[in-house]
């Protein structure tokens, strides 16, 4: 059996003096990230405005990068219907110079209802999206890479444009979230990383699908990183959200730990949030977890 990196998930809804707690924590416990979501409300599903707390991933991230020394850190993932090519590119290069080389850009499409509706930020049709994804992942990649970027496309245009100094990465990996079969073309394409929700066999079954893109588009399946997340409740203490949660003892986990590693997954992402209602509970049940399920399984 191969292995598979372990990195933790606070959720942005609580108290920032929890969330970098949290981080710090898995910084020093040797855990391999730190990765934090990018909405500006709740999920609701629908057009539903949620006002629950959600603060902001791109004032988080410098914190977590000045406040930790090993963990790679990044947003999970920032929408490019709100973020422009251009400040993801600046930004993540400046985050990354704060921590050192340890920054990962992560991006998608956008698909939260609720927050595109309330900010009036148009979330269209899935070709527009995909299209116009796929534009901006270009000239993001252009602009952490090259000395200047010129781009003449659909939905960005860019004439001569900087983007300095570079991260101290190089390159500066892009991390992407998408499951739908154009979106792992876009990915298999132009992504270094690749991140997808389930359990092994859900999630194995979409992993296998990139590996065909992969091939399709003429990359190096081998070259692609792949990383799962799921809600884990040892002995039912911890309920998630049905179909986010696996439920079960120290060995039925490890079990499924050891089904992901199986499927090739190289990194598996724990969500913090249902461990616990403060966040010494949540760090407590972290620590648990990795020391009872994750590392035995590994």
């Amino acid at each position: 059996m191969g292995s598979v990196k372990i990195s933790l998930w606070p959720n942005l809804v609580y108290p920032t003096a929890d969330i970098l707690a949290e981080a710090q924590a898995a910084d020093q416990a040797g855990w391999f990230g730190v990765w934090v979501a990018d909405h500006y409300m709740p999920n609701t599903g629908t057009e539903q405005i949620d006002d629950g707390p959600m603060h902001e991933v791109w004032g988080i991230l410098p914190a977590l990068a000045a406040t930790t020394q090993n963990v790679r850190i990044g947003p999970l993932v920032s929408p490019t219907t709100f973020h422009h090519p251009a400040l993801l590119a600046n930004r993540s290069a400046t985050i990354d110079h704060i921590a050192g080389g340890r920054f990962v850009l992560g991006m998608g499409a956008g698909w939260q209802i609720n927050e595109h509706r309330a900010y009036g930020v148009e979330l269209p049709s899935a070709k527009v999206l995909v299209d116009r994804f796929e534009e901006a992942i270009e000239v993001t990649r252009s602009l952490l890479d090259k000395p200047r970027t010129t781009f003449e496309g659909t939905h960005f245009q860019l004439t001569d444009a900087p983007c300095e100094p570079k991260p101290v990465a190089s390159p500066l990996p892009i991390l992407v979230g998408a499951k739908g079969p154009r979106m792992l073309r876009v990915v298999a394409r132009h992504a270094d990383e690749w991140n997808t929700w389930g359990t092994p066999e859900s999630a194995g079954a979409v992993r296998a699908k990139l590996l065909e893109a992969c091939e399709q588009v003429g990359r190096d399946p081998a070259t692609m990183r792949t990383t799962v997340n799921l809600n884990l409740d040892l002995d039912g203490d911890n309920p998630g959200p049905s179909g986010m949660t696996q439920t079960g003892s120290v060995s039925e986990l490890q079990d499924l730990i050891g089904r992901y590693v199986e499927k090739g997954f190289d990194e598996f992402i724990l969500p913090t949030r249902f461990l616990g209602a403060t966040g010494d509970q949540r760090i407590e049940r972290a620590a648990q977890l990795k020391a009872e399920v994750i590392d035995p399984a590994l």
